[in-house]
């Protein structure tokens, strides 16, 4: 029985499994979309949100908590100059997860991982209907 399990291991270590989600989330902010499967993309979720939110107070301390879960200074530069000021009025929900069918090799299931704000697109569409 699992219960009380909440965490998918995603049949790593926790070093490796920690080591991915890091990687992973400084790409997701460095690029603001990535593709992965489902499982990790639901992973990445409850990781980096978290850390979103910790980058609305720039201080210093809020900066090296964040640097500890990332390792990467190019993406915590990114966070805080360009990330934070964008969604600081939003309360949370900071990803968006869209799936995209299922891969060729093992037929998992794909999906691309995005910052909400950050999709022109969706963000185009949205102006004239709050508008009208």
């Amino acid at each position: 029985m699992r219960h009380g399990k909440k965490i998918n291991h995603l049949g790593r270590t926790h070093s490796h499994r920690e080591a991915m989600l890091s990687n992973m989330a400084s790409s997701l902010i460095l690029h603001k979309r990535i593709t992965t499967t489902v499982a990790k993309a639901k992973a990445l979720r409850k990781y980096v949100e978290p850390i979103i939110t910790k980058s609305k107070a720039d201080s210093t301390h809020s900066r090296r908590t964040v640097f500890s879960y990332l390792q990467n200074k190019e993406a915590v530069a990114e966070l805080f100059k360009e990330v934070a000021p964008k969604i600081g009025e939003r309360p949370g929900g900071y990803t968006r997860i869209l799936k995209t069918g299922f891969r060729p090799g093992d037929a998992a299931e794909t999906c691309m991982m995005e910052l909400v704000d950050f999709n022109e697109l969706m963000i185009k569409e949205k102006a004239p209907a709050k508008k009208g």
